[in-house]
């Protein structure tokens, strides 16, 4: 659904493959330079994704909070489009704020060029998207991409036609057409393709020919530039004559240019062979992108056996019907918008549509509930599996609705519990109210679907709505016998009701969850009223129970491989250990919490670490450090539209008061706004005291740096081994200045020795 780029080095590949449009992105820029929505508008093909790409990349320096990319051609629902625009700006909905107010409160002061890619089947809902968060935030500049003009009110459309057509001239020189954009295009992706091909003076004219009869299309002459792997030039000109001539009954006129790139597909199409075509067209399943396994699931029958479908799908890629990427090492594939509706009319006209969407949700189905149990315990690889299956998954679930599989959708919903909790958890509960339903009062099969929904409503701070989901869920806990069920969804409404301020009820509710775990070997149900126990503590101020409570679930959790709740019980631990004053056992457990918190990309717990470090840090005596992290954690807070919890509030205002003592005002805004912009991982490398490598530092500009320039000088001799006498001679100051430097160098990456100075700098250089 998006992805961000922010420096040279991870800018996506169509930027750096980009050709041509020299007028095109002059326009951009120069429209940029005036308004503030700029809409790159023209028919499939034309390249509008990668003039838009391209163009952001060449502006990305003069915005001051980066270029980030969106991108609608996997969306399907309009409510959808507001998530991508905060998926691509690494926002997550996974706390009480309102999705739409996190993202409003996040640009406010930000300084950003948002590309929304693809938006022509959005375009009311893209429209309203865009004009909302322009009227929010002024530091906002759109660069879109569709079909047809938004219509937005602002808009500058910068029209995108094909490339630059050849001279029709034979005897035009093989340097002029060299420089054609169209040929250029031809001549690289040739030689990609087939690893020898360059432009001569014998075959010039049979490359400007055939960029001609493709009316300059980009992806149409780059489906007819890969064929020169087994054909000529000049073989690839005659069958594209050919088969124009045929269609339009040998009429020399130009064909309208949707046609004329729909007849290129079809001719590359045709020269598939039948297994290849019907894996393509199967393909159009899929909303998003997919994998193997996926594809020998849901493509695989008939001409196309399973054990076929990795060479037919290299078959695919290698001649441009279909895109490879590789996402967090796992191989993946996506078709282009235009080639997956020419499949889509295929998979049509073969008939094979209902049967190939019934096996694509019924693999899911199972994919979802196969694999329930990794999401509970958070598994890395279901956590990687379920961020690039999403829209495909989004899809399913939108076919349940219309078709009325209500029984599936909720499978797939409750399946998909802890995506919702750690990564779209308004989503979770939009979906869930879709499937149950507000009059939905038969609790057996669906518990767990109702479990999930309250368990939604708790992270959101909501216990008006997570009660009687989770009533249910007890209901059908107690109907269903066992202590799965019911054992998580009391521990779980007694949260709700201390949250609801019903202490009496709590306590009640757990009691009854422990009796049912007591003498049962059930680990998520003993964390469960484990966490429940420790997380009332909290609240309640009882820092005995608290200890008491998590001590065991840090135990349990460990056992259990449980990671999530490992660190919600490290988290828990570390702060009780915090709020009591025993600084030397809340540190490991706190940075434990933290790693973990990293692992699992849980951004909530990030910003709780984060500041909870920090205010172990100004309880040690290292006042910038806590400055920065406190700094960092407000970062990550508005990231993630967390809140404070009750009982952190305080260590937080001591924490930043003792700074301001120790720092002065000024000097206390200045080194809090440097720990804002420090960037999260940066931050949890500073928090755990891991190296930070050059590398990043460059990205994020000096400003941003830990050290002042001549304490990174004086780091560096420390690594040096340099006593202060010898640093003071090298850089002719003081030895009384360089001990200073070397302590404030102490104070700020929050160490006790010079080695560990000297540690620091090697991993920062490695």
């Amino acid at each position: 659904m998006a992805r961000p780029f922010r420096r040279p080095g991870n800018i996506p590949a169509e930027a750096t493959s980009f050709i041509g449009r020299r007028s095109e992105l002059a326009e951009v820029r120069r429209k940029l330079g005036d308004a503030r929505l700029v809409s790159l508008v023209g028919p499939g093909g034309v390249g509008k994704t990668r003039l838009a790409i391209r163009a952001a990349a060449d502006l990305e320096r003069g915005f001051r909070d980066g270029t980030w990319l969106a991108e609608l051609a996997e969306v399907r629902d309009p409510a959808l489009v507001s998530s991508a625009v905060m998926t691509a700006l690494d926002l997550r909905d996974q706390a009480a704020a309102d999705p739409w107010e996190l993202l409003l409160s996040y640009l406010r002061d930000k300084d950003v060029l948002l590309v929304v890619d693809n938006c022509e089947h959005l375009l009311d809902a893209t429209a309203q998207v865009i004009t909302d968060l322009m009227k929010a935030a002024s530091g906002v500049r759109v660069i879109a991409t569709s079909r047809e003009p938004l219509s937005a009110l602002g808009e500058h459309v910068v029209p995108v036609p094909p490339l630059e057509l050849p001279a029709s001239d034979a005897d035009a020189p093989l340097a002029e057409v060299r420089g054609n954009e169209a040929v250029v295009l031809f001549t690289a992706r040739a030689a990609e393709a087939s690893g020898t091909f360059e432009l001569t003076a014998s075959n010039q004219t049979a490359v400007a020919e055939v960029c001609r009869r493709l009316d300059g299309l980009p992806l149409a002459i780059e489906l007819a530039a890969v064929r020169t792997r087994v054909l000529t030039p000049e073989q690839i000109r005659d069958r594209l004559t050919d088969r124009f001539a045929l269609l339009t009954g040998g009429s020399r006129a130009a064909l309208p240019r949707h046609q004329t790139l729909r007849t290129t597909i079809e001719w590359s199409h045709d020269l598939l062979s039948d297994s290849e075509r019907a894996v393509l067209r199967r393909l159009s399943v899929f909303a998003g992108r997919f994998n193997l396994d996926d594809v020998e699931s849901v493509c695989a029958s008939g001409e196309a056996s399973g054990t076929q479908a990795l060479d037919l799908l290299s078959g695919l890629v290698d001649k441009s019907m279909l895109i490879k990427e590789d996402s967090r090492g796992i191989a993946s594939y996506r078709l282009h918008e235009t080639m997956r509706e020419f499949a889509r009319l295929k998979l049509a006209e073969a008939g094979e549509d209902a049967a190939v969407e019934r096996s694509c949700t019924e693999h899911y189905r199972l994919m979802c509930m196969g694999s329930a149990a990794d999401g509970r315990y958070l598994n890395l690889d279901w956590l990687q599996w379920a961020d690039l299956e999403i829209d495909n998954i989004r899809a399913v679930l939108q076919r349940c609705l219309m078709h009325g599989e209500i029984a599936c959708g909720i499978e797939i919903s409750a399946a998909l519990g802890w995506y919702w909790v750690t990564r779209a958890t308004t989503e979770g509960i939009r979906w869930l109210n879709e499937f149950l339903g507000p009059e939905d009062c038969h609790p057996d099969p669906h518990g767990w679907a109702y479990f999930i929904r309250g368990f939604l409503a708790v992270v959101k701070a909501d216990p008006e709505q997570a009660r009687p989901a989770l009533r249910t869920a007890v209901a059908a806990g107690r109907q269903a016998g066992g202590p799965a069920l019911l054992s998580e969804a009391l521990a779980m409404a007694s949260i709700a009701e201390n949250m609801a301020g019903d202490t009496a009820a709590a306590g009640r509710l757990l009691e009854e969850a422990q009796a049912a775990v007591t003498g049962v070997d059930y680990p998520p149900g003993t964390i469960s009223v484990l966490q429940a126990r420790a997380l009332n503590g909290l609240f309640l101020g009882d820092l005995r129970t608290v200890k008491s409570a998590a001590s065991q679930g840090v135990r349990v959790a460990r056992e259990a491989s449980d990671q999530y709740s490992l660190e919600m019980m490290q988290l828990n631990l570390g702060s009780a250990a915090l709020i009591s004053g025993d600084l030397g056992e809340s540190r490991p457990l706190l940075e434990e919490a933290l790693r973990l918190a990293r692992v699992i990309d849980d951004r909530v717990g990030q910003f709780y670490l984060l500041g909870a470090i920090g205010c172990y840090a100004a309880l040690s005596g290292h006042p910038i450090r806590a400055t920065r992290l406190l700094g960092a954690a407000e970062t990550a807070r508005a990231e993630a539209g967390a809140n404070v919890m009750p009982f952190l509030a305080s260590l937080y205002a001591n924490a930043e008061k003792s700074a301001v003592v120790a720092l002065g005002a000024t000097r206390f805004a200045a080194e809090f706004e440097a720990g804002k912009r420090m960037g999260r991982d940066r931050a949890i490398r500073f928090a755990l005291g891991e190296p930070i490598h050059a590398a990043a530092s460059a990205s994020h500009g000096a400003d941003t740096g830990m050290l002042a320039k001549r304490e990174a000088e004086v780091a560096r001799l420390v690594a040096d081994g340099l006593s202060n006498k010898q640093i003071g001679a090298r850089l002719f100051i003081s030895e009384r200045t360089v001990d200073s430097h070397v302590r404030s160098i102490l104070n700020k990456l929050g160490f006790s020795s010079r080695a560990q100075i000297a540690s620091w700098v090697a991993g920062s250089n490695r």
